[in-house]
C-alpha cells in the first residue's frame, strides 16, 4: 500500500471461521499495519459475517476502517442455495451491528439465480433498515461447473433500474 502510495484499498480474505477468533484478529492487525505504514490511505474492509459473534464484529468497529462491506450475496429465499454457511439475517445483524457502532456500511447481491424483482426490491429495503448506505449490484457467473447455473443475464436497462430504486430508497451510492 505505501510503496504503490494508494489512497484508498479494499481489503478482503477468505474466511476463516475454523479459526476461534473467526479470523478477526488479523483484521485488526492488518487495519493497523496499513495505518502504521500509510497513515493517509483509506481503507474497505470486506469482512465475513464472523458467525454473528459481536465480540468479533466490535474489534472491527475499533478499528474503525472507513467504509466494512458484508455481501447479502442474495435474496432470503435463495440464500441457503446460495450461500450454504451463511445466514441471511445474520448478514442483516452484522450490518445493523457494525452501523449502531458509527461504521459507514456496504453490501452487495449478485443478481441471475432466479430472484425475482420483489425480491430484489425487499433485500434492498432490508439493507436500508439496518442502515447500509452503499450497495453494489453484480450479474452471478457460474465459477464452475460444481456451482449453481446462471439463471438469467441482468440487462443494463434493469441494473439502470435498480439503480433509480436503491438511491430513491435512500442508498448514498448504487453501484
Amino acid at each position: 500500500v505505501k510503496k504503490l502510495n494508494l489512497k484508498h484499498v479494499v481489503i478482503t480474505s477468505v474466511d476463516r471461521d475454523e479459526l476461534p477468533d473467526g479470523g478477526s484478529l488479523i483484521w485488526v492487525e492488518t487495519v493497523k499495519a496499513v495505518r502504521r505504514k500509510s497513515p493517509g490511505t483509506t481503507m474497505e474492509t470486506l469482512i465475513p459475517d464472523f458467525k454473528g459473534i459481536e465480540e468479533q464484529v466490535q474489534r472491527i468497529i475499533d478499528v474503525a476502517p472507513e467504509i466494512v462491506s458484508h455481501n447479502i450475496e442474495t435474496v432470503r429465499r435463495l440464500t441457503k442455495e446460495v450461500r450454504i454457511q451463511a445466514k441471511y439475517d445474520r448478514s442483516l445483524d452484522t450490518l445493523r451491528y457494525l452501523n449502531e457502532g458509527g461504521i459507514r456500511t456496504k453490501s452487495g447481491i449478485m443478481l441471475g439465480l432466479g430472484e425475482t424483482d420483489e425480491e430484489i426490491v425487499e433485500t434492498m429495503h432490508d439493507l436500508r433498515d439496518v442502515g447500509v448506505s452503499i450497495l453494489t449490484i453484480g450479474q452471478y457467473l457460474q465459477p464452475s461447473k460444481k456451482h449453481l447455473p446462471v439463471f438469467e443475464f441482468i440487462t443494463p436497462k434493469k441494473f439502470t433500474k435498480y439503480k433509480e430504486i436503491g438511491l430513491s430508497l435512500g442508498f448514498q451510492h448504487v453501484e
